[in-house]
């Protein structure tokens, strides 16, 4: 009895001692690790500690003599055994986040906040150094920083614009990561690009396009009684339009619905009978879908530094307006989705994107991708190639925010974990 009593003594304390010997030890590499500053955060389920980072990158990686800026990121403890991802974002990340890719891995995570986004901003916004280059020359020295203490495989995913950045950090640094994992990331090839337009004009039920166009004429033949009902919406809603007015912004957010609409996944079956409905009701719906919100001058200031990158290197959309004809009195031609900030001139040069899309289909290797099949940015996906060691899963019926992995089937959500953990390997 004694005996045993010793030896689940022992093993208690060496549980302890290992339960906290972790986090300490991750503390001591951290602490020693150059351009690295760290806060403990409350640890998320399944991991055993997560700290905030803030780590020191150069505004321009060529030359770190013009200065520096501190980087945003989230790092989630499992282990130093188990492998690791890193989540880019495309935008803003104020908090942590566990990516699913991460559970299904039982892996470590590094969530990065995109430079000149959040807190990840230096002192004077010089948009020349807010390109794709730069921006995945940060990824890279918190991959060589953190690759110090994480030495088992890294794989690379992110959503939407943060998967646009896991393939282009792919495409610059092929030997960072085992395998790249973007989920609903277009890759547009021009600053407006015109396969949009295909895609909305084929998706779907032929129905719901119609009535989807049907809302979009009510809206602007009953302009007189509609823009007034939106000002004292904005208005309670604490919105401000300087940069576009509010007829503007009316405007393009009836051009924006059917975008929205199919990116978001709306019901076909919910949209209101535009002839017949009652106008508050209508309203409310496409409030709903699409509002002013992201035409305000708050958005214009969260998302300048994405719109600068779409009106320099990376491309976008814009909006057909033949179909509304004569409806139409502040905006004319196909207006840029584009809005850049302090109204500079858009740059665009489609050489990196187009060099990259030539890329991924002839070397883009051990890459997986994620669409929605009525979503919207597939329009602008990476398109499948025989000529490289890839997958494509595209979800039917799912959109921007539901095509992911928990929503496969057994055997498609199988193939692709099984693929990814032999190119771990």
């Amino acid at each position: 009895m004694k005996n045993r009593f010793l030896t689940l003594t022992i093993l208690f304390v060496f549980v302890a001692i290992s339960a906290w010997s972790q986090p300490a030890a991750l503390e001591k590499a951290l602490f020693n690790l150059p351009d690295v500053s760290f806060k403990k955060m409350e640890s998320a389920t399944g991991f055993e500690a997560v700290y905030e980072l803030s780590i020191r990158q150069p505004i321009d990686h060529e030359h770190p003599e013009k200065g520096h800026f501190y980087q945003r990121a989230f790092l989630s403890h499992r282990n130093f055994d188990a492998p690791m991802v890193m989540a880019t974002e495309g935008y803003e990340r104020p908090r942590n986040r566990i990516y699913e890719l991460t559970n299904y891995l039982t892996a470590n995570q590094i969530n990065v906040e995109h430079r000149y986004f959040g807190a990840s901003v230096p002192d004077s916004l010089d948009y020349r150094y807010l390109n794709l280059r730069q921006a995945t020359a940060d990824l890279h020295h918190i991959r060589t920083l953190l690759g110090e203490l994480y030495r088992k495989a890294w794989v690379s995913t992110g959503i939407s614009k943060g998967g646009q950045t896991t393939i282009f950090y792919r495409y610059f640094y092929p030997d960072d990561v085992a395998a790249s994992v973007p989920y609903v990331a277009p890759l547009n090839l021009d600053l407006a690009d015109k396969r949009i337009y295909s895609f909305l004009d084929t998706v779907g039920p032929e129905p719901c396009r119609r009535a989807i166009r049907d809302v979009q004429i009510r809206l602007l033949k009953e302009r007189d009684k509609v823009l007034p009902l939106l000002r004292w919406h904005a208005k309670g809603a604490g919105e401000s339009f300087t940069y576009l007015s509010l007829e503007e912004a009316f405007e393009y957010a009836v051009l924006e619905y059917s975008f929205s609409f199919w990116q978001m996944g709306f019901d076909c079956n919910q949209i209101p009978v535009a002839k017949t409905a009652d106008l508050e009701a209508l309203l409310e719906h496409f409030i709903e879908v699409s509002g002013l919100s992201f035409f305000a001058d708050a958005s214009m200031k969260n998302y300048a530094s994405h719109y600068w990158q779409a009106g320099a290197e990376m491309g976008y959309y814009a909006y057909q307006t033949a179909p509304f004809k004569g409806l139409l009195k502040s905006l004319s031609g196909e207006p840029s989705a584009i809005f850049m900030p302090g109204k500079a001139p858009k740059t665009f040069e489609p050489t990196l994107v187009k060099t990259v899309y030539d890329w991924l289909q002839n070397k883009g290797h051990r890459f997986i991708y994620i669409y929605g099949g009525t979503d919207t940015w597939t329009a602008t996906g990476v398109p499948p190639s025989d000529k490289v060691d890839a997958l494509w899963f595209v979800m039917p019926g799912k959109n921007h925010g539901s095509a992911r992995i928990a929503n496969m089937s057994t055997d498609e959500r199988t193939r692709l974990l099984d693929q990814l953990k032999k190119w771990m390997e």
